[in-house]
Parts: C-alpha cells; sequence; structure tokens
C-alpha cells in the first residue's frame, strides 16, 4: 500500500466502455493506493475529451460531498501525431476548483475546458507520461493520491493551453437519448419558436422551449436541461438538450457522435 488517506468519494471518468474491464482495474488500484476510498466510475464514448470535459465538470462544480475528487483519463494521443515509445502520451494535469474540489485527469482535447471557464487553476503532475500502455492503472493512480495530498505538483499550467469551450456541440448523449449540447438560450430563438435542426447531416423539426417537458408527447424540443454550473464571474450557464418526449432524440438523429455541430433556424 503505497499511502493511506481519509475515506472520501473518487469518481472515475474515462473512455474504457461500461462494464469494461479496465474500470476494475483502475478501481482497484485505486483501492490499493487510497484504501479507504469510494469509487464511482462513469464512460465516455472513445477519445471524447469533450464529453470527458461536460462530465467532469457536472461532477465536480455542482453539490457533493466536500471529500469528494474525480480523475479523469481520456487520452487520444493526439499532441503528437508521431510514433509513440512506451505508450507515451498527454500530461497528467492536477486541477483545484473554487469550491476546493480537486480534479485530476489526462490534459488532451477539450478536458479541461468546462474546469478553466469556472475557474480552475491547473498544474503539471511530476509523474512520467511513458513507461505503460494502461498509464490510468500503472502509473496514475500512485500520482494521483499524492496530488490530492498536496504533493508532486509541478508548474502552473497556462490558461492559453486549455481551449475554450466549443459552441453549439453535442457534448453528452445520457441513457434515455436525452443530446446535452454545448448551446445556450442565448443563441437560439425565444421559447415557443419552430425550428429545423441540424446534427450530424440530420435534420428534424422540433420548438425551443422553456422546458423538456413543456411540450406535448412525441415532440422533440431544444430546452434548458439538467446541466450546467456557475462560471468563475459567479454566473450560470445553463445548456440546453436535445429532449424528444416519450423517445429518444439521440435516435432521432442518428446517434450523433460527440463534437457534432448543432445548427438551428426558425422555420
Amino acid at each position: 500500500m503505497l499511502r493511506t488517506m481519509a475515506s472520501m468519494l473518487l469518481h472515475v471518468v474515462a473512455d474504457y466502455g461500461t462494464g469494461d474491464l479496465a474500470f476494475a482495474e483502475v478501481a482497484q488500484r485505486f483501492a490499493l493506493v487510497m484504501p479507504n476510498t469510494r469509487v464511482i466510475s462513469t464512460a465516455v464514448p472513445p477519445f471524447a475529451t469533450l464529453s470527458a470535459g461536460f462530465v467532469v465538470a457536472q461532477l465536480a462544480l455542482n453539490d457533493g460531498p466536500s471529500d469528494r475528487a474525480v480523475f479523469h483519463n481520456v487520452a487520444p494521443r493526439r499532441d503528437d501525431e508521431g510514433v509513440r515509445a512506451a505508450g507515451d502520451g498527454e500530461r497528467l494535469v492536477h486541477a483545484t476548483l473554487p469550491n476546493g474540489v480537486q480534479v485530476v485527469g489526462v490534459h488532451a482535447g477539450y478536458a479541461f475546458s468546462f474546469l478553466q471557464e469556472a475557474g480552475a487553476i491547473l498544474h503539471d503532475i511530476d509523474v512520467p507520461s511513458k513507461g505503460s500502455q494502461f498509464r490510468s492503472r500503472d502509473l496514475f493512480p500512485a500520482a494521483t493520491a499524492s496530488a490530492l495530498a498536496g504533493a508532486g505538483l509541478l508548474g502552473r499550467v497556462p490558461a492559453s493551453a486549455v481551449p475554450a469551450v466549443p459552441e453549439d456541440r453535442v457534448a453528452y448523449t445520457d441513457g434515455f437519448g436525452n443530446i446535452k449540447t454545448t448551446l445556450e438560450a442565448d443563441r437560439v430563438p425565444p421559447p415557443g419558436t419552430p425550428v429545423t435542426i441540424s446534427v450530424a447531416g440530420v435534420q428534424r423539426d422540433a420548438v425551443v422551449a422553456g422546458g423538456s417537458f413543456a411540450v406535448p408527447h412525441g415532440t422533440l424540443t431544444l430546452a434548458p436541461g439538467s446541466s450546467g454550473y456557475a462560471r468563475a464571474d459567479g454566473d450560470p450557464r445553463v445548456w440546453l438538450e436535445l429532449f424528444l418526449r416519450g423517445g429518444s432524440a439521440a435516435e432521432a438523429f442518428g446517434w450523433p457522435p460527440p463534437q457534432s455541430t448543432v445548427h438551428v433556424e426558425p422555420r
């Protein structure tokens, strides 16, 4: 056992796949280095850093126990398109949020974009970026335990190194087929407006609404969803979602992948 920490909740967000052996192996390694920790695993699609960032923000920035942290690993290894030696990939980073929650994860794509706009302070972590094909099992749990205890932190990651949250994109699709987006109300027509929505080459008629259930059964709507958080200035971020009452919006649009652009036009 490498270290002992007080009891805490640790969210593990990764693209291993629901029920995959990788989640079990990572949870087991965290149980070794942080034996009093309860791990909750959440899967996102492969290499979907925007989905990872969205999920991490939802877990870290909203109400929850103070003794919680988030670990995420979605590492497409696109920081260098050349040959990768010894499983080399993007760096592991630690974030401290204004609410005191700590996040540790791979600095890839949009994984830290939502946290950045909420006022996160990021530092690199002193851990090799290579040495294992399965870094999130073999290298990252011990480094995460140390970082959460305030050890092994290196230089600050500049804000310019973190891309802004992209507008009008598919961020995450939940188990009911609701498509959570990075659209906000000020970028779409007012509630009650009939619209045509295009996502990943599929067009559907819908209506903008003030709430998901403010439409009849069978209606496709674009409305404020249950996801959002406070920005660094305290103003709320409320994301819109595509919701098909009594059905699946994701199925209606052919299950669009994360980062697909969402176009909204009045009819």
